[in-house]
């Protein structure tokens, strides 16, 4: 595909790396990105990311064939407030965001009868945060959950679809609401279990993070994510991430009996149950 005008708002990890791999990949004749200080602008303009950047929102979007929205999700409510006067008639919008119901809902009622909004999430990013981590192959066979809803438009669906595909990621589709309640298991109640983790090895004012090897590294290296996003992100889909809280304590729960009352059994079904399912997502990978 190529697009007229790819218009990116929000310069960050996500954002950066789209321009990037937008522009290594010739998906778009221009990629405009928006960001709210000049200096950042400027930043994602020196590294390649845009053929422009701006803090200007309305020259962003003019013209633009697809708007990404890749803010956090706090910040897309507003942003499509201040845009709607200044989009073309039928663009389409999307957006990165890792929840999708209360987005997908807000938005496709705001622009509606001005221009069509499909939900995305790129699986795709790390722990580190800003245009500096941004690269070309973030994207690269990562999947992207597209979250149509029953009225949006086929032929937008099928331009985000391509999109993403274009940029290195394979598309998979799921409802707004099932997308939430699959990624508060996948990744809401990972990141928070890495960090709850990481507080109990540091509680006591000891230093054990001097004895630490590449498994507890590897282990915990989501918390080092942004946490300001992160509690937004547990804000917006609590519901589901206290569901899949809900069934980790239960299972810690049956864990804790087994250890204390030394059921070897109990220990080592546990334990070679997970086995078998991490295999099979190593087999997949």
């Amino acid at each position: 595909m190529t697009l007229h005008k790819l218009s990116i708002l929000g310069p960050g990890l996500l954002g950066g790396s789209i321009g990037l791999a937008a522009r290594q990949r010739k998906v778009a004749r221009r990629v405009s990105i928006w960001a709210r200080r000049p200096d950042a602008a400027d930043q994602a303009y020196q590294l390649g990311a845009a053929d422009e950047a701006t803090n200007d929102l309305a020259k962003v979007v003019a013209d633009a064939e697809l708007v990404v929205l890749a803010t956090p999700i706090g910040v897309m409510r507003g942003l499509v407030e201040q845009i709607l006067p200044d989009l073309p008639a039928g663009c389409v919008v999307t957006d990165v965001g890792s929840v999708k119901y209360p987005i997908v809902t807000a938005l496709s009622d705001a622009l509606a009868g001005k221009a069509r909004f499909v939900g995305s999430h790129p699986m795709a990013g790390s722990e580190q945060s800003g245009i500096e981590a941004a690269r070309r192959d973030l994207f690269d066979n990562a999947v992207c959950i597209v979250t149509p809803r029953e009225d949006t438009d086929k032929a937008a669906l099928q331009l985000v679809y391509d999109f993403w595909k274009a940029i290195g990621c394979t598309v998979k589709t799921l409802a707004p609401l099932e997308h939430d309640e699959i990624v508060a298991r996948i990744s809401h109640l990972p990141h928070l279990v890495a960090a709850a983790v990481v507080n109990v090895v540091c509680s006591d004012g000891s230093h054990p993070l001097n004895f630490v090897g590449p498994g507890f590294k590897d282990f915990t290296r989501i918390a080092g994510g942004p946490f300001e996003m992160w509690t937004e992100i547990c804000q917006e889909n609590r519901e589901e991430t206290g569901r899949a809280l809900d069934a980790l304590i239960e299972e810690l729960a049956r864990v804790r009996a087994a250890v204390e009352n030394a059921d070897a059994v109990e220990l080592r079904t546990m334990l070679k149950r997970a086995k078998h399912f991490r295999d099979e997502l190593r087999f997949k990978a």
